[in-house]
């Protein structure tokens, strides 16, 4: 099968998969589809928002519509290392012999719904991290795989910090994209009403499995890049830092460190996850300023000045779109220098 006709069948299953987590899920378009790209670019979400807006009916949902095993982990503050991973349990056998045997704990799912993940306490949230970032868990110095493709939905309450963990800088780098889940309109909250206070339940079809998923992140991989759009991409990056010489002044005043190399592996992914699922085999400058603030917002770290005025992140990327474009029109390779 030719590009076109793999770029097609991706266009299609995208499609579909995103027409049955709307059979129940209201509104935020935009949200699905940014899950859908990290699910896609072989990432992990992190979804921010107000309890009861719909945040883990979302995942359990997507996780409905993929013939794949789906685990869910409530994280509060007395959860241990080895209510997530698993431990090595003693058994006997017929003749009386004991043996250790490792119990496999809820991680081991393709797709890991942490709930409240800022509600554990860093020895357990490191124990996730562990398994996003490698692919496996360590028991008594026995690796463990986890199943692939492995996917990690978290989410966490803006509001409410007390008895809270708040993830490092170092682990909140670890996620493709930190989502925000607001509230809806007037006329979805209409919509939210009619469909969940009736009898009637809406079935969610599975309409994709495990090697499927596994094909599609390859073929992600293959969508060339030109030139000036990984320009692009790393220039956008390093606007974010405010030593860089040609930073925007928003970014030298507010801002105490900016993205990481993660940043722009993220803003890649994602722009050739959405320059497919548009029937594109390219990747344009559009599709890096749609997944910028996703990609990026949870990777730049405000000084006190910013803290105190209550400087909006996703606001100041755009003032960092704007340079980078800027600075990519010149033509200057300036971040070479």
């Amino acid at each position: 099968m030719g590009n076109a006709g793999r770029v097609g069948e991706f266009v299609e299953a995208f499609g579909n998969l995103k027409a049955e987590v709307g059979k129940i899920i209201v509104g935020y378009d935009e949200v699905v589809t940014d899950v859908l790209v990290g699910l896609f670019a072989g990432g992990h979400i992190l979804l921010e928002g107000v309890p009861g807006l719909g945040k883990t009916l979302l995942i359990k949902t997507l996780a409905a519509g993929l013939d794949l095993s789906f685990s869910r982990i409530q994280f509060t503050p007395d959860l241990m290392p080895a209510d997530i991973i698993g431990t090595n349990i003693i058994l006997e056998d017929a003749d009386g012999r004991r043996h250790f045997q490792f119990q496999k704990g809820p991680i081991f799912g393709h797709i890991l719904l942490a709930d409240e993940v800022n509600r554990a306490t860093p020895k357990t949230q490191s124990a996730l991290l562990e398994g996003m970032q490698e692919g496996s868990v360590t028991v008594s110095g026995i690796s463990h795989p986890l199943p692939s493709p492995f996917f990690v939905l978290a989410t966490q309450n803006p509001i409410e910090m007390e008895g809270t963990y708040p993830l490092p800088e170092a682990q909140l780098d670890r996620f493709l994209f930190k989502l925000r889940v607001t509230y809806p309109a007037l006329e979805e909250l209409n919509e939210i009403i009619d469909r969940t206070t009736r009898s009637r339940e809406t079935e969610v079809r599975r309409v994709m499995r495990g090697p499927e998923v596994l094909r599609f992140r390859e073929l992600v991989r293959e969508v060339p890049l030109a030139a000036h759009v990984r320009e692009l991409a790393s220039l956008i990056v390093m606007a974010t830092h405010p030593q860089w010489e040609q930073a925007p002044e928003a970014t030298r005043r507010f801002v105490r460190y900016g993205s990481s190399p993660r940043g722009a592996q993220a803003l890649v992914l994602g722009g050739k996850v959405r320059a497919l699922a548009q029937g594109r085999y390219n990747v344009s400058v559009e599709d890096l300023k749609a997944v910028a603030r996703a990609a990026l917002r949870h990777r730049i770290i405000l000084n006190f000045e910013g803290e105190a005025e209550g400087v909006d992140v996703d606001g100041l990327i755009g003032d960092v779109l704007d340079q980078a474009e800027a600075a990519s029109r010149r033509g200057k390779e300036v971040f070479l220098q």
